[in-house]
Formats: C-alpha cells, sequence, structure tokens
C-alpha cells in the first residue's frame, strides 16, 4: 500500500468534519499582510504569482511550472499570494515526561500529536502555509512550513514516527530551543507551543524570556499546555506510599500522596497563574489542556472562543 493511502494515526476523519469549516486565524500583524483577524481575501488561483517552491508529492499537477521544468528539467510549483499570508509552526516537546500517562488514555505526546494534526489540517485547509517543529534539548526535526494537503499527509506520517520513538528518553530544554526558532524563522509566523512546561525551575524565567523574543521577533505566539490534571495538577493517587521517579533525570523519591497532594495542587496552581499572567502581558495566548479530556473538544471550545473575538 502507498504512502498516500495508507490510514494516518492522528487524523480523525469524524473530527476532520467538524473542523472544515473552523479557522485558525492571527490576531497580530503577521508579515504585515493584514492587521488583525488574519483571513485570506483570495479565493481560487486567480490572485498574484508570488514565488517558486520544490514540486512536492501530493501537489496538483496543474499547477507546475512547465516553462520552468523545459529550462531546468526540475519541477517547480507555484506559489501565488494567498498560500503567503500567514505561515503557522507547530513547536512540539517530545521530551521523556511528554510520553506520561497514568489515568488516561493517551501519554501528553500521543495528546499532543492529534492536536497537532488538527493545526496542520485547518491551516493547510485554509491555504496557509504550515510546518513542524520537533524538540527535546535540541531541535531534532524540522519541516518548512508548505501549504498543500500532500504535505500535511507528510507531516502526519512525522508525527506518528516521532510519538513512536521512545528509544532514548531525553531532558527539556524548551527555552533555549525557542531562542533558536525565534533567530531561524526569518518571516514573521504563528507559532504554536504544545508542551507539559516541565522545564527545570531555574529555567522558567528563561522559558518566559524565549516567548518574548519570539514575540520581539514579530511572532504571534499559542502555547498549550498539556497535562494529565488527575495526577499532575491535582496529585490524585492512591493514599499508599508510592515510588515516584523523574522520567528526565530519573531521580526517585518514595512518599506517600496524601502527605504531599494540597502543596503540590498549589503550588501548581500558583505557577500555572502566573506563567498565564506573564503571557497575558506579552499577548500570548495561554490554554491549558487535561488528557482526560477528548483533544476535539479542548480544540473546539478554544477555536470557537477564538472566532467570538473576531
Amino acid at each position: 500500500m502507498s504512502t498516500n493511502t495508507k490510514p494516518l494515526k492522528y487524523l480523525d476523519p469524524a473530527f476532520v468534519s467538524q473542523i472544515s469549516n473552523m479557522e485558525l486565524r492571527a490576531r497580530l500583524i503577521v508579515e504585515g499582510f493584514i492587521t488583525g483577524l488574519h483571513k485570506s481575501p483570495y479565493h481560487g488561483f486567480s490572485v498574484e504569482f508570488a514565488e517558486h517552491r520544490p514540486y512536492n508529492p501530493g501537489d496538483e499537477l496543474r499547477h507546475v511550472d512547465w516553462k520552468v521544468y523545459g529550462k531546468t528539467d526540475r519541477h517547480y510549483v507555484k506559489q501565488y499570494e494567498e498560500e503567503t499570508n500567514l505561515r503557522h509552526y507547530v513547536v512540539l516537546d517530545t521530551s521523556a515526561s511528554m510520553r506520561y500517562r497514568h489515568a488516561a488514555s493517551l501519554s501528553k505526546l500521543e495528546y499532543s500529536a492529534y492536536l497537532a494534526s488538527a493545526l496542520h489540517f485547518i491551516m493547510a485547509r485554509q491555504r496557509d502555509a504550515t510546518g513542524l517543529i520537533a524538540f527535546d534539548e535540541t531541535i531534532h526535526t524540522l519541516r518548512p512550513p508548505k501549504s498543500t494537503q500532500g504535505y500535511v499527509r507528510e507531516l502526519l506520517a512525522t508525527l506518528e514516527r516521532i510519538s513512536g520513538d521512545s528509544d532514548q528518553p531525553a531532558k527539556t530544554s524548551a527555552a533555549s530551543v525557542l531562542d533558536e526558532v525565534a533567530e531561524r524563522i526569518g518571516r514573521r509566523s504563528l507559532v504554536v507551543l504544545i508542551t507539559d512546561l516541565f522545564e527545570n525551575i531555574g529555567e522558567h524565567e528563561a522559558l518566559l524570556n524565549a516567548l518574548r523574543h519570539l514575540r520581539y521577533r514579530g511572532h504571534e505566539v499559542l502555547v498549550f499546555h498539556v497535562l494529565e490534571s488527575e495526577t499532575e495538577r491535582q496529585f490524585r493517587f492512591p493514599d499508599v506510599p508510592m515510588q515516584f521517579v523523574d522520567m528526565e533525570t530519573g531521580e526517585e523519591m518514595t512518599l506517600q500522596p496524601s502527605q504531599l497532594r494540597a502543596n503540590y495542587a498549589e503550588a501548581v496552581t500558583a505557577f500555572t497563574t502566573r506563567f498565564r499572567e506573564r503571557c497575558r502581558e506579552r499577548n500570548i495566548d495561554f490554554i491549558e489542556l487535561d488528557t482526560a479530556e477528548p483533544y476535539s473538544t479542548a480544540l473546539l471550545a478554544y477555536l470557537n472562543k477564538r472566532q467570538r473575538l473576531a
């Protein structure tokens, strides 16, 4: 069976039908095209030619520039102004802690892969270019933005490969990665960070500064904070002595959850509230997600809220 017909794990056909009329719009100025909410004003291809890009499997042959092929013996596709209105990146945390799952049916990484897939689908459907950056301590996957549905299949296949690769547990270094992303993305874009924010406490300020760096470079930024709320926000484990192992450092601790639960939940709430407030100061959307809640419900709620602000 060819890769073009192979079912894709992270794109649920039932959910695709629900989001087929949804849009993810940029509320800030992105590359000077539109002030306020982004909505492509163009339909079809009766618009101004912008640039060429290499042909990719899945691109429509009618957009191949055959004159260029005759001169270069290489296939290039004409890219039009409507395809360059907005560029979008999913920046996905794939560190060891993202593979955590206790009570939920999906790990945080699997949940995030579903979310990322839906975002890629939405962006390509509204003819915006979408790309993927995946990281742990460093960037290990970089797929530049493109705007075809064929390319979306490639991105989803990449997400499936990443989420299934558990050979090498890795720590998180989101702050340094986001600083690198800010420098490497030349054109102003919509950047969606999906992470559990399991950074060392001393790195939280550096992470906020990295998000500010992205905003300084003109990017609009959304942060999806993904946790399994039952255990990671509320610390609701059985009240018996348990051994806890840090998935990124291997550090072990034995304790009785009831002795720590109230203080733990209070500390998580305080951290989340502070992080949200600091993001708001920088015009960054901060959205909390619970892996026990269907990702489709959470994403639809957020998109509807965002559209109401239009």
